[in-house]
């Protein structure tokens, strides 16, 4: 088993400070809407990780943070906006496979995620349902796997089950452009990532009711999550090329289509163990 260090402010701030320094390196252009939406900030002596989750705990202001996943860097803007605006730390729902790394262990454990196990991820909501309590912000991509039609898929309940069950409010943040730097089946290009456009947005919480339909509210976090990415289109720097791959079919662009995309999910297969799919 690999090294398992303790969660670390220090070691989150070196994370969140080499993603901004990545962000200036290649000039990437990061446009928020919705910023009203956002937790309140917090006074400045209170923006260390045990500070700020003692203060949000006292005043029942954990919050589930449902994020779009349309590419592999969609966290990591979602993260850097909260962080910038309020120092906010967020715990990730991070799966099992990726914990066992042998590089990617040690950081997840420092930074004090959520690991959900091979078998059941009863253990991993239990302690998400607790550090909601306790005035964290727990992130998820609630569609449980990238897009690749870039219209935001079904998504899980797990979201709405843990707002409900925690009592505090789900903000949905909708990420487009990133899947322009990085994706399934396009890696990392720095040609594509020189002063590349990311739209941000968020929407407005909502908080699920312990006696809503589950469903229900999770079709309503999609609807939010998909408005948000049309908001983004609406307002795109960049005007795409007719085909372009990284725009949706329904408006001209090369991505599969939804029942291809569903095609394709279903021919992958389920996950196994290890987070490899069939």
């Amino acid at each position: 088993m690999s090294w398992r260090p303790a969660p670390s402010d220090r070691f989150y701030r070196v994370i969140v400070r080499t993603g901004q320094a990545l962000r200036w390196l290649f000039r990437i252009r990061v446009i928020v809407t919705g910023r009203e939406h956002l937790p309140a900030a917090l006074p400045e002596n209170t923006r260390d990780g045990a500070a700020q989750s003692s203060r949000r705990a006292a005043a029942g202001a954990g919050a589930v943070v449902a994020i779009t996943h349309f590419g592999y860097l969609d966290f990591a803007f979602a993260e850097l906006l909260l962080w910038c605006h309020n120092r906010a730390q967020m715990r990730f729902l991070i799966t099992q496979g990726a914990a066992d790394h042998w590089f990617a262990g040690p950081a997840v454990s420092a930074a004090g995620h959520v690991v959900v196990g091979y078998d059941t991820g009863a253990h991993a909501y239990d302690a998400a349902v607790q550090k909601l309590r306790d005035g964290e912000y727990i992130a998820i991509l609630p569609e449980a796997g990238v897009s690749r039609s870039f219209e935001v898929r079904e998504c899980k309940t797990g979201a709405v089950r843990m707002a409900a069950e925690a009592g505090v409010p789900i903000i949905p943040v909708s990420v487009w452009g990133a899947h322009r730097i990085m994706t399934r089946h396009h890696g990392f290009s720095p040609r594509r990532a020189w002063r590349a456009p990311v739209r941000v947005h968020v929407g407005e919480p909502f908080s699920p009711d312990p006696g809503l339909d589950v469903p229900a509210a999770t079709e309503a976090l999609r609807r939010a999550l998909q408005a948000g990415i049309d908001a983004g289109i609406a307002d795109f720097p960049l005007k795409p090329a007719p085909g372009a791959w990284w725009m949706p079919a329904a408006l001209g662009g090369g991505a599969p289509t939804e029942q291809e995309r569903q095609r394709l999910d279903e021919a992958e297969g389920p996950r196994r163990a290890r987070g490899r799919r069939r």
